[in-house]
């Protein structure tokens, strides 16, 4: 670890990542809570694989038409909300069951991202790197647009922060009380699709649904009430990024990788010390 410590003086690339891994735990934090919460942590994880759909579709229109406003991480944005919403639609409107349509998506999202990615020359790096991301890539325009979407994300949840709490555990009487379920469950489902968007350049999309949910996870087993829960699943993220690029660094080791062991290893302790 002092290797780190002295190699985060003298390296922008080792600053950028710990600042991006400080703001996507806000994001993750919050956003985190409200899918444990409501328990849909599988739904987070279908959003996170189209996203791959809309990255191949990005990275082939930059490369192939000279698209160069239409950025992976636009495509994935656009790609992640339009999957929330469709899933939410199709999970609330046409009564399916919600496994099902998320399995569709899940498996539809990735074949046609690396459908495109495969027609894009000088595909595989892009595809590794999408798949499992890489915190040491991130620039200072990346760190402005996580900040930009971190500070959005935590705006809505503490305006609606009420509205929130109510849809995740009891949406009935919430409905009785005069709530709009309906659009603040939409809300929390563009919430989540933002939080993964975020992730997936820290930890790439295969690994997003681990940091969005562990953590959280972790904090439920300790905190009675909402609020505290964000407020430890974000530390606790914060303090998980901070330790995987620490510990990571030394051996040359895959940054998202080691973050996610450390985190799989902090829910298993937590499974041990006798729930609150």
């Amino acid at each position: 670890m002092a290797e780190f410590f002295q190699a985060l003086l003298r390296h922008s690339f080792l600053q950028h990542a710990l600042i991006a891994g400080l703001l996507v735990s806000i994001s993750c934090g919050i956003v985190g809570t409200y899918v444990v919460t409501r328990r849909i942590t599988y739904l987070a994880g279908g959003i996170a694989h189209c996203v791959l759909g809309g990255m191949g579709f990005a990275r082939y229109m930059q490369v192939v038409h000279d698209w160069q406003f239409m950025t992976p991480m636009l495509g994935a944005l656009i790609a992640a909300l339009l999957a929330a919403f469709i899933i939410g639609w199709v999970n609330m409107k046409a009564k399916e069951r919600i496994d099902t349509v998320i399995s569709a998506f899940w498996g539809l999202g990735m074949a046609i991202g690396i459908l495109f990615i495969a027609k894009t020359p000088g595909y595989g790096e892009d595809l590794m790197a999408y798949l499992f991301g890489n915190i040491l890539l991130v620039t200072s325009r990346d760190l402005l647009a996580i900040a930009g979407l971190d500070l959005f994300i935590a705006g809505i949840a503490l305006l609606f922060h009420k509205q929130f709490v109510a849809v995740c555990f009891d949406e009935e009487f919430a409905r009785l009380r005069g709530i709009n379920t309906q659009f603040f469950y939409f809300l929390m489902l563009a919430l989540t699709a933002l939080t993964v968007v975020l992730m997936v350049s820290i930890v790439g999309i295969v690994m997003v649904i681990v940091m969005l949910t562990l953590p959280a996870a972790i904090a439920g087993r300790f905190c009675r009430r909402m609020g505290s829960m964000m407020a430890l699943a974000t530390g606790l993220c914060a303090v998980l990024t901070f330790c995987g690029l620490g510990l990571s660094y030394g051996p040359d080791l895959p940054a998202g990788a080691t973050i996610i062991v450390l985190t799989g290893i902090a829910y298993l302790l937590a499974l041990c010390i006798k729930k609150r």
